[in-house]
């Protein structure tokens, strides 16, 4: 679950890293506001939406006053903010944080994730905070320090010293860097992020170290444990069909293409989509009904499917285990019965009750198309959705 950058720094400030006083409006007379009260020479008022490249896109702007910040509030609710994470069509502003300006002498990159490949946090950092940490890693991976941590141990201190000199940090600021990076993988294990981005942290005139960023992802599985994280979900900033799937537990990414894929499991939705694009098509979405979907699931996920208009053609590819072929069948003709659509659906389905569910689909006079194995189904998946592109 993403969550916003105020949102980010008011948890990170909870750990004690320290972040710019700021609060969030929704009004150009609240931002004036705001700036009234930090009382700093300049302000930052930012847009905020769930994706990076905001200042870049016009969703970041310097005032010198509190009405100069209300006039640029102005200007930046309501309009569609185009960054490079956002693709063409943008994401609404519909909220802003107002911040104090700080005396910026340097700027740095500190990330935390989970490697997979070590199966522990790693710790990243570079000397050049701003940019894309992506391009760096592909353009100059070597200048992006790295400490995996242990688990059971979490950051050591020796770490901690190992990335502040390895980014070159004065001797007086490496004693503040240790508890400062302490704090951010504190934050990072005990909320159960998956990521945590400051970029940038600056180096103030004084001295400090501060978190001018803050972007946050949460683990939607572990939520369980944090009821209190429910509250941040920002449901304006996902994909509405997304947001749909969600509520009856479907695990539903929309994509670009005009496939649409129907599947139980991850690993095989992945496949399916790959051997989509070796037929020459291009998946329309990720879902993964789950290996317990219910008959009732199986018509929720046709219905999603079907509400993407790009959707000119259907391949649903199950593995019957604890998805039983007949009850997959039995769903995807109640949902023919209820949503009367007309898109062409090609199921490929094997494992248990598999003859019964293919008689369930014959005799149910939708006309559906039964495919002999996943290259067959993807094969004509594609040529009912009009063919290679």
């Amino acid at each position: 679950m993403k969550i916003h950058e105020y949102q980010a720094k008011a948890i990170l400030a909870k750990f004690g890293v320290p972040v710019p006083r700021g609060e969030v409006v929704f009004t150009k007379d609240e931002a004036r506001a705001a700036a009234q009260r930090l009382g700093t020479r300049v302000v930052v008022v930012k847009a905020q939406i769930h994706a990076g490249g905001r200042g870049k896109g016009g969703g970041v702007k310097l005032a010198k006053s509190p009405d100069e910040a209300a006039t640029l509030a102005g200007q930046i609710l309501g309009m569609q903010l185009i960054t490079h994470q956002t693709g063409p069509e943008g994401r609404l502003v519909r909220r802003l944080l107002v911040e104090e300006g700080l005396d910026i002498k340097r700027e740095l990159y500190l990330g935390l994730l989970v490697d997979r490949s070590a199966g522990a946090a790693v710790f990243m950092a570079r000397a050049a905070g701003g940019m894309e940490i992506e391009e760096v890693a592909k353009e100059n991976p070597k200048a992006i320090l790295r400490q995996t941590i242990n688990s059971a141990v979490g950051l050591q201190p020796y770490q901690a010293r190992n990335l502040a000199f390895g980014l070159d940090l004065a001797p007086e600021i490496v004693s503040a860097a240790v508890p400062f990076f302490q704090s951010l993988y504190r934050a990072f294990i005990e909320t159960d992020a998956s990521l945590l981005e400051i970029n940038p942290c600056v180096v103030t005139g004084d001295g400090r170290l501060v978190a001018l960023d803050a972007k946050m992802v949460l683990d939607d599985n572990a939520l369980y444990r944090h009821p209190e994280f429910k509250e941040l979900r920002d449901l304006d900033e996902e994909t509405p069909l997304e947001v749909e799937a969600s509520k009856f537990k479907l695990n539903y990414i929309k994509l670009d293409g005009t496939v649409g894929c129907m599947v139980n499991g991850a690993g095989l939705a992945m496949a399916t989509m790959d051997i989509i694009k070796l037929a020459g098509g291009s998946p329309a979405n990720f879902l993964d009904v789950g290996g317990g979907a219910s008959e009732e699931q199986v018509k929720n996920a046709f219905h999603i499917l079907l509400s993407d208009p790009n959707v000119k053609a259907v391949f649903i590819n199950i593995f019957g285990g604890i998805l039983r072929c007949d009850v997959l069948a039995s769903g995807v003709v109640n949902a023919a019965k209820e949503l009367k659509f007309k898109t062409p659906v090609v199921i490929r389905m094997e494992g248990t009750n598999v003859e019964k569910g293919q008689e369930i689909l014959r005799d149910s006079g939708f006309g559906f198309t039964v495919a002999k194995g996943m290259k067959d189904g993807a094969e004509k998946a594609v040529a009912l959705a009009g063919g290679a592109r």
